[in-house]
């Protein structure tokens, strides 16, 4: 690094859009792009759900090219690339020709739905979820690698000729960065924590996994090496950004999304929490150097590893329906023109107003600590003078409901594995930590107090602190918690039997969700 180089350029690829983000030494974004990529539903419906990954890489070039264009900052002030990624959303491409022999099957995909539930009725639940942290589902990337080689004929034959490359999206676009005209000098690396999210990686001995691996039918030869999130990875390819550029740039971190949350929100310690507001909600908790296993449906995994330093493990709660409920009123029923417009439905409400509405946006089954794939979404209180506004602020405490279902059990676990009373405070970020609605029902249904961070992009800060750190930009951690700042906390004000009754209603909506979906099956 030298004295010219004063940014860290981030790539935040996301399962809505591409960004990227120019950040300085002071924690300050100096510059930024973003563009949507495109959701593809094969069947016409929502439960298969894929990624052009040719799109995602040109959209995150573009993004790269725009940011620097925007602030007018040179590609050789880049100290550093840091890459954050939607988890488990799989790519299989071939290594000569680096071209992908199917879409990305997405994170939300439910199509390996019937073949989890074969593997839990032969009785391998709790085998994988000692050796994964994980529960079968198929939210993980196994399945979906196994789908695409037993039903796309390229890619089985491709991987019995040594040709087949798997990788989550970190690992496509480290392709991608590295290869250039030449595919042999791409690198093929898989950052730890996405491997500890592909239910192929062994938590424990942090190696790929034999056993599982004859399970699902995977030959080894696909799969990356596993690296660090945080240390030198490669570099780019001389005019990967300008056509006359001769800059390489270090990419010096990978790391899941949510992993690079709970870093940029410095839960570095044992019992710290974090929630992430975004299409889903990913709540985690910072439970040190054991891989402890959750007893109340939550999944242990890798939350980052430092350079040469032995791996830090979280416990976290999925909801996979949050933001993207919001995206449901906005895009399919039109009763919002823009996302942003539901604070102003919440609010026009009468505070003497009685009616209570539950949505529960069970759209793809729900996550923890149910994991049920085959709930599907209902409402329920509905009334003759129910109106628009009722709907929109029963969607928007449906974020809140969903994540305290994940802090009421996690603070059970809270009490056996960190072994010591903690007052619990939750850092918050996301698009609907933005929503005072949300934030202020969500302290209040789950008594606890929350910050927002001044700086809500901690997804992308917390991948730059990591590429940072790799090159000595940070010279340690003190000096990245002196960037931290807060913008503001929310305090719970509600009154514990309104809070009661409320939750109640929430837990009887969730059983009746449940028992519907039984019933017509």
């Amino acid at each position: 690094m030298t004295d010219s180089q004063q940014y860290i350029m981030t790539l935040d690829e996301g399962t809505s859009s591409c960004r990227t983000l120019i950040i300085d030494k002071k924690g300050e974004i100096k510059g930024r792009n973003q563009i949507e990529i495109r959701q593809q539903y094969p069947q016409g419906q929502s439960s298969w759900v894929e990624h052009d990954p040719i799109e995602i890489w040109n959209s995150q070039l573009t993004t790269m090219i725009q940011a620097l264009n925007k602030s007018k900052i040179n590609s050789n002030q880049i100290a550093a690339i840091g890459i954050t990624n939607q988890r488990e959303t799989t790519v299989l491409w071939n290594r000569e020709t680096g071209l992908p022999v199917y879409n990305a099957i997405v994170w939300q995909d439910r199509r390996t739905t019937d073949y989890c539930q074969t593997l839990i009725k032969k009785g391998w639940q709790e085998k994988i979820h000692k050796k994964t942290g994980l529960l079968i589902d198929a939210f993980f990337s196994a399945t979906k690698i196994k789908w695409i080689l037993d039903n796309i004929p390229e890619a089985k034959i491709l991987a019995q000729q040594g040709k087949l490359a798997f990788g989550t999206i970190d690992s496509w676009l480290i392709y991608k960065m590295t290869a250039g005209i030449n595919t042999n000098e791409a690198i093929h690396v898989i950052d730890i924590t996405n491997a500890s999210r592909t239910m192929l990686f062994n938590i424990n001995t942090k190696v790929w996994d034999q056993e599982l691996l004859e399970l699902f039918e995977i030959p080894e030869s696909i799969l990356p090496k596993v690296i660090p999130s945080s240390g030198l990875i490669g570099k780019t390819y001389p005019g990967m950004l300008f056509k006359n550029d001769v800059t390489s740039i270090p990419i010096c971190a990978a790391i899941g999304d949510q992993q690079a949350g709970l870093f940029g929100q410095l839960c570095l310690n044992p019992g710290e929490i974090k929630a992430t507001y975004g299409t889903g909600c990913f709540i985690m908790m910072n439970i040190g150097k054991k891989p402890m296993l959750s007893k109340h449906g939550l999944l242990t995994t890798i939350a980052f590893q430092l350079e040469n330093q032995p791996p830090v493990y979280a416990i976290e709660g999925s909801v996979f329906i949050a933001g993207a409920a919001i995206q449901f009123l906005r895009d399919s029923w039109r009763m919002l023109y823009r996302s942003d417009e539901s604070l102003w439905y919440a609010d026009i409400i009468d505070p003497k107003d009685q009616q209570r509405i539950y949505f529960v946006p069970a759209f793809v089954g729900l996550g923890a600590p149910y994991w049920d794939s085959t709930a599907r979404g209902a409402i329920f209180g509905l009334e003759r003078a129910t109106k628009r506004e009722h709907i929109v602020k029963a969607t928007l405490e449906s974020l809140a409901y969903q994540t305290y279902d994940i802090i009421r059990v996690m603070q059970e676990d809270i009490k056996r594995m960190v072994k010591k009373n903690l007052k619990i405070k939750i850092k918050v970020d996301g698009g609907a930590s933005n929503n005072r609605y949300v934030m202020q029902f969500q302290s209040d249904i789950s008594n606890t107090s929350l910050i927002k961070p001044k700086i809500s992009e901690t997804t992308a800060m917390g991948v730059a602190y990591l590429a940072g750190l790799a090159i000595n930009f940070w010279k340690d951690l003190n000096e990245i918690k002196h960037l931290y700042q807060i913008e503001k906390e929310y305090h719970p004000i509600m009154a514990e039997e309104q809070v009661r009754v409320l939750y109640k209603g929430w837990q009887e909506a969730i059983k009746r969700t449940r028992n519907w979906t039984s019933a017509i099956e």
